[in-house]
């Protein structure tokens, strides 16, 4: 959807989310540049064109961030530069059949639970040229009464996005059989789940 050096993006550190749109709005002259990801806080991460993205990191610097990190992405994810990936998704999508939702699912588009399965299409079109509410979907989890959080796949970046913004809440990763043995054994067991495994 974008060509290969025309897009980017950047985390910025250590900043109020305020400053950072302040950044972007600013930086915005040089073209297209855009909060991507507001992943905790203090991190926020941005994207667009190449220029756009350098220097909102640079007014981003001179407002307090306390580091700006490029980022090595193949495109510049969640902003309108992806507007030809969203459609294409949506036509795709088309040919999807949703079953009605039986469990709550959270959009991290809107930060709110998804009360329509015929919502989902225009939601994950959306995704793609939206930003990212991680720590805002994390919140409105935690007011609704989640306090475990379980990250499932590689990694555990998420899982401490979670701690960061809900320091009281249970956040751990699964990402292999042992892991997922020791959950198991542990909720089979109705035992609450371990410091050591979080």
């Amino acid at each position: 959807a974008v060509p290969a050096g025309v897009g980017t993006m950047a985390t910025i550190l250590g900043l109020a989310r305020t400053l950072v749109l302040e950044a972007v709005q600013e930086a915005s002259s040089y073209g297209i540049v855009e909060a991507a990801n507001f992943n905790c806080p203090g991190q926020i991460a941005i994207s667009g064109e190449v220029v756009a993205v350098e220097q909102a990191c640079r007014i981003a610097k001179e407002k307090g961030a306390r580091r700006v990190v490029p980022l090595n992405v193949s495109a510049p994810f969640h902003c309108s530069m992806l507007k030809p990936a969203a459609i294409q998704l949506r036509a795709e999508l088309e040919t999807v059949k949703i079953k009605p939702l039986t469990k709550t699912v959270y959009s991290n588009v809107t930060a709110q639970p998804i009360d329509d399965s015929e919502a989902v299409r225009e939601l994950l079109t959306q995704q793609v040229v939206s930003p990212v509410l991680w720590e805002d979907t994390i919140i409105a989890m935690a007011a609704q009464g989640v306090d475990t959080f379980i990250e499932i796949g590689p990694g555990k970046v998420l899982t401490g996005f979670a701690k960061k913004i809900t320091p009281e809440a249970v956040a751990l990763n699964v990402e292999d059989l042992g892991s997922l043995a020791q959950l198991l054994e542990f909720a089979g067991a109705g035992l609450p789940i371990p410091v050591s495994a979080v």
